[in-house]
């Protein structure tokens, strides 16, 4: 794969990639035929099985590996959420737990990001496990002694969050290397349904262990779970991976990162509402937990059913994730005005079994929002810059959780579990109709450019929306990166992809003006289009 920072690293115009000039030239001029013709390979992306990433040697190891901790993980976090309960009786100390454990993240989640590009990730992930599984057996030994107290939970939770700073964005960035760009959104969504298949398992394994024989079982398991990945991870042939070049320490390496994404909106604007509904819209632990405890009054039986409800809405959300060729801001956006919906409604649902039947949608909602926003960033991120960047958005997405969870706990607390869940999915969807409201002013200007090129050129005539060099870009436009690599111009100007094949089928000039000129891509630019778009 490419390391550096041409066409591999990000986009090319044509990519999955929604962006509001390529959203106006498609539903506003449709497809140019000669341009179809001339370039063949802007076609869209073959569609691929759902699990063809799985035909990698490397990446089969990695998964088995994960599903087996990743069920470990979700016994624990049930086991953790319930223990916290019943020893405080409160949602507000569930939230807190839910907080001590992802405040690492917002504290140090970038610097997290910096070491991940700096060292092998393969060796980092090996650490990073096996610290995670010592912070499981070590719950469990002061669990089955009988000597755990609520204090304790909070320091294992916040170890197991220092963990989590480093692992994260190396294991995200990971995945790129075992399969290659190309597998990549298979990958990611493949990475989620093992999640979800996990939570499937783990919350009913873990009602189980906790009615039958206590809380400390279940952390045994996690703990000694983790020998799966740790074996996967001993067990591949490094040879066999895409090879990434580490970036050597140096100052100015966190900066860089933050500069990078804040000049380029197709990173910002999915980064920013994944933190608005990571902060407020998926703090599942401390709602269900007040619904089952207080509203309902059942058990750490109910408890699970309703994780395993919303599991199964996400696994399928990431089987359908995963045959999606795409992954689009529109869909972004859509997904996360429709999971704050879902979340007001199950809030006012007025029976115990229509608020269970809504979790499924719910956690198929939630999860296409983090699919799409992840394989988004990833493919549009440099492999240089991939282990800051998703640092980033790790950070907000699990690093908002220790300021809104103790917010969200407290609201759950003094007004009632409906009333919390109410206002989280409120968040969700005001995020969501801001964010939807930013985007459609470039998408409503790239239509009026279109409009306007088609104006100029006459009775009959159609001109490509690509062709436009001339429209200076609007300041909200959202840029396309050009074919030529992700740092290249970034004006909002979209490049032609060929010359018209022959002389007679090339634009005229107008009287006086210079002929269009081939440039050294292939382009022809005029002398006035020179001036507007710096070419030479």
């Amino acid at each position: 794969m490419s390391t550096g920072s041409g066409a591999h690293s990000a986009p090319a115009p044509h990519s999955d990639h929604d962006t509001a000039a390529g959203d106006a030239t498609e539903a506003t001029t449709g497809p140019d035929p000669e341009i179809a013709a001339a370039a063949p390979q802007t076609a869209a992306p073959s569609r691929r099985g759902t699990f063809s990433s799985l035909r990698i040697r490397n990446y089969r190891l990695f998964a088995t590996g994960q599903v087996v901790s990743n069920t470990g993980t979700w016994m624990q976090r049930i086991a953790q959420d319930w223990l916290v309960l019943s020893l405080t009786g409160s949602s507000a100390a569930v939230g807190v737990t839910t907080a001590l454990q992802f405040l690492p993240m917002l504290l140090f989640g970038l610097y997290g990001g910096v070491l991940a590009d700096r060292f092998p990730k393969r060796r980092l992930l090996l650490i990073t496990q096996t610290a995670m599984g010592l912070t499981g057996l070590a719950l469990a030994v002061l669990t089955l002694s009988g000597h755990v107290q609520v204090w304790h939970v909070y320091l294992v939770a916040l170890l197991l969050g220092l963990a989590t700073v480093l692992d994260n964005p190396a294991r995200q960035a990971f995945v790129v290397e075992m399969v290659g760009p190309d597998d990549l959104r298979n990958a990611v969504s493949l990475n989620s349904a093992n999640f979800q298949s996990a939570r499937l398992i783990g919350p009913a394994v873990a009602g189980v262990l906790i009615t039958a024989f206590g809380s400390g079982w279940a952390f045994l398991f996690n703990g000694l779970s983790f020998l799966a990945p740790i074996t996967g991870l001993l067990m591949m042939r490094t040879a066999e991976l895409h090879k990434v070049d580490r970036v050597p320490r140096s100052k100015g390496q966190l900066r860089e990162g933050l500069r990078y994404v804040s000049g380029r909106p197709e990173l910002v604007w999915p980064i920013v509402l994944v933190g608005f509904i990571g902060t407020f819209g998926f703090n599942f632990p401390i709602w269900l937990t007040a619904f089952v405890y207080h509203l309902y009054h059942q058990g750490a039986g109910t408890y699970a059913l309703f994780n395993a409800l919303m599991a199964a809405g996400s696994l399928i959300g990431a089987l359908l994730a995963a045959r999606r060729a795409s992954s689009r801001l529109r869909l972004l956006v859509g997904a996360a005005a429709l999971f704050g919906v879902l979340e007001i409604t199950a809030a006012l649902a007025p029976s115990f079994w229509i608020f269970a039947a809504l979790l499924a949608p719910i956690g198929m909602v939630g999860l296409t929002i983090n699919v799409t926003a992840n394989a988004s960033v990833q493919l549009a991120t440099d492999p240089a810059m991939r282990g800051r960047v998703m640092s980033l958005f790790m950070m907000v997405f699990m690093g908002g959780t220790p300021l809104g969870a103790p917010l969200v706990g407290w609201v759950t607390d003094a007004y009632g579990a409906r009333v919390g869940f109410l206002a989280g999915g409120a968040v969700s969807l005001v995020a969501a109709s801001v964010i939807g409201l930013i985007l459609a002013g470039p998408l409503r200007f790239a239509r009026a450019a279109v409009w306007l090129s088609r104006r100029a050129g006459g009775p009959g005539k159609q001109p490509c929306a690509r062709t436009l060099g001339n429209v200076p870009p609007h300041p909200t436009h959202l840029p396309v990166p050009p074919s030529t690599g992700g740092d290249g111009p970034r004006d909002g100007v979209v490049r032609p992809v060929t010359a018209p094949d022959s002389p007679a089928q090339r634009p005229q000039p107008a009287a006086g003006a210079t002929a269009p000129q081939p440039t050294a891509n292939g382009n022809f630019v005029g002398s006035g289009q020179a001036q507007q778009t710096g070419a030479t």
